[in-house]
Formats: C-alpha cells, structure tokens, sequence
C-alpha cells in the first residue's frame, strides 16, 4: 500500500459513522468494481449495504471517502490483499445445518439410493456445494451421506465445498459452532457427528473427524475461469448465491456447472433461485432442483 495512506487502524478526525456517506459517483465506480471482481450485481438501493459494509475498511486505514478507498483498490493494492479483504466485507453470508430440508430429502430418498443401486457407479461420489459459507451446507450434506451409506468413508464420497470469502472459509474449516447454530441438527445427528464443548468451549460443538474427512475446503471465485476441479460431479448445490448475479452472469454459470455434472447429474438452487432459458440442458425434477439432460 502506498505510504500516502494513514497507518491501518489510525482513525481520520472527519471520519465518523453517523456522517460517513457515500455520493453517486463513489458507489458506480464501487460497484462496477465490485461487479467486476465478484459477479454481484448492486443495484441502486444497495447503496446503504456498499456504505456500511465498507465503511469498516475506510476506518482500517484512516480513510475519509470512499474515492480515496477505490483509489486504494486500484492503485495501491498490487498483492490482492485489500481486494480480499472488501470481498469478505462485501459478501452476504447466511446459512444453517439443513437448510431448504426438501433437498436432503431428495438426495437421501432419491439420488443416493440410486447410487448405491448401481452396480457401474463410478466411485467416488462427488458432492460439490458452491457458496458453502461457514459450512453448514457441507456438513449436512456429509451427514446425509453416511445417514444414507453408512459404510462409505473419505475413499468413496469428496465433497468440495468452496466460497469467495476465506474469512468464513477459515470458519469452516474449523468446524466449530454455537449452540444456537446447531440447533436445527437433529438430536441424534448431533450425538453421533458432533463433538460437545466443555470448560471455555462450553456452549459450542465441533465436527467430528470422521464427518470433517469428507469435506474438502477451497477459495473459489465462481468467476473464475477455469474452476481447477478434478473430475466431474454427481450432484452440485449453488443454493441462495446467483440471486446477487445479474442475468448474462447466471446463465453463463448454469452452462459451466452444466458442463461440471456428470451425465444425469442434478444442480440445486435455493428456494426463490430459478432456472430460465436452459430447458435444453436442465430439467426440473423438484421444487429448484434441476437434472442435467444426458450428455452424448
């Protein structure tokens, strides 16, 4: 960074919450930054988020306007650092263990028995869940796993899972969790995957290793090009994440993950997320789960 800026975690005597704002031409260089970088799309009543989701990075460096914070990204951040850091800030992450309930029912009543059945399945099934956040998703997805194959281990499932902010990646890595956050995970469920926090851990559970090795970690940016996946996937869930992708981007990532499934593999989105304009190459099967049509 440029020596011009005040040190990280000085402070700006204009510099006040209350009167931090950000005028039009600040937010269109911001968000067409943003969109650029990221794939999100702002639109104009987003102005509020952009301003108090960033305005933490502003007092990191003593900044007084959000034109000396763009001038930072573009100018004074030749190793990606803060690039990382206003994506962290930026990005929106909500989840919970079994979150959209319909879906682990789909893939432990539908799909992983049809596995199991077949005597050519190509080993190992291969789970990917784009937008995982702090794991939730990844995890129930684990759990679902061995709920309905409880002989398969690390060798006969992978499921990738992989998000834009590492700052929640870290924390799913981890594996560790709050009481209130653990709370929609069945009792029994619990009892079996978790482990439970005692002395200064008390109130808090953490993934037991044996759900932890089937779930592998990666920063992704789903603009990327290309994803560096081995191999194809059997099922993909990208659930409450192209609702911030303006149109041209979703369609452009739904022909990707198209060509990321194996033959006949599903794609599930959340539950206001739909699939528009690809009826050559998904169809619904259930409520915003899609399957891919069979490859030649």
């Amino acid at each position: 960074m440029a020596t011009r800026h005040h040190a990280a975690g000085s402070t700006h005597p204009m510099l006040t919450d209350t009167r931090l704002t950000i005028t039009d031409h600040e937010f269109r260089q911001l968000r067409d930054f943003i969109h650029a970088h990221t794939g999100i799309a702002l639109s104009e009543h987003k102005r509020a988020l952009v301003c108090s989701r960033l305005a933490k990075r502003l007092r990191h460096y003593g900044l007084p306007r959000y034109a000396d914070y763009y001038q930072l990204l573009t100018q004074d951040d030749a190793d990606g650092q803060e690039l990382v850091a206003m994506i962290n800030a930026i990005t929106t992450n909500k989840t919970d263990f079994f979150r959209e309930p319909h879906h682990f029912r789909f893939l432990s009543e539908e799909v992983f028995p049809a596995y199991r059945r077949n005597p050519n399945r190509e080993r190992p099934l291969r789970l990917w869940s784009a937008g995982s956040s702090t794991g939730e998703e990844a995890y129930s997805l684990a759990m679902t796993v061995l709920e309905t194959m409880p002989s398969f281990n690390d060798q006969d499932v992978h499921i990738v899972a992989t998000d834009i902010d590492t700052d929640v990646l870290a924390r799913a890595e981890a594996g560790v969790y709050t009481a209130e956050q653990a709370k929609r995970i069945p009792a029994e469920l619990l009892r079996r995957y978790f482990l439970k926090g005692r002395g200064e851990f008390a109130g808090e559970v953490k993934v037991k290793p044996l759900l932890k090795a089937l779930v592998h970690f990666e920063h992704l940016n789903l603009l990327d090009d290309p994803w560096n996946f081995y191999g194809l996937f059997d099922v993909i869930l990208c659930r409450n994440v192209i609702i911030y992708f303006d149109k041209p981007t979703q369609l452009k990532l739904f022909q990707r993950m198209g060509a990321t499934l194996k033959k006949d593999g599903y794609l599930m989105l959340g539950h206001s997320e739909a699939m528009h304009g690809l009826n050559d190459l998904f169809k619904p099967v259930g409520h915003s789960i899609y399957q891919l049509r069979g490859k030649t």
